[in-house]
């Protein structure tokens, strides 16, 4: 019984894993780049400076990764880009995530490394392109 909903079940929870984190991704590329939600603490970053760089990344990797689009290179940046991320602004910190506050870094890492891997789900722009062939 199990098994016959995993083999339904997870392609579409795929999608949802990459839907979710797309939106919550691209809300930090929002804020850096548009001040939206709230601006950041430090003010919007300074165009083409590495910050501003990031923020550009989370907007519009965010936003491809959201509709499935591109999904297998841009979630392979965005996971090389949160390594760089965790290893330059956080691990200096501290050698504890939970203490660097990277751990929200290394865990889009993973996430996307993995959808990198295993792609976008039947619920993307992607799939419907391979579909119309």
């Amino acid at each position: 019984m199990f098994d016959s909903l995993a083999v339904t079940w997870a392609p579409r929870l795929l999608s949802v894993l990459r839907i979710v984190a797309a939106i919550i991704f691209m809300l930090h590329g929002t804020q850096k780049i548009l001040g939206f939600p709230a601006p950041p603490g430090s003010g919007l970053p300074a165009m083409m400076t590495i910050y501003w760089w990031a923020g550009m990344l989370e907007l519009v990797g965010g936003a491809l990764l959201l509709v499935g689009l591109l999904t297998r290179p841009v979630a392979f940046i965005l996971a090389g880009e949160m390594a760089f991320a965790y290893f330059m602004g956080h691990a200096p910190r501290n050698f504890y995530p939970v203490l660097n506050g990277g751990d929200a870094s290394i865990l889009y890492c993973f996430v996307f490394l993995y959808i990198s891997a295993a792609g976008p789900g039947p619920w993307s722009l992607d799939a419907a392109m391979r579909r119309r062939v």
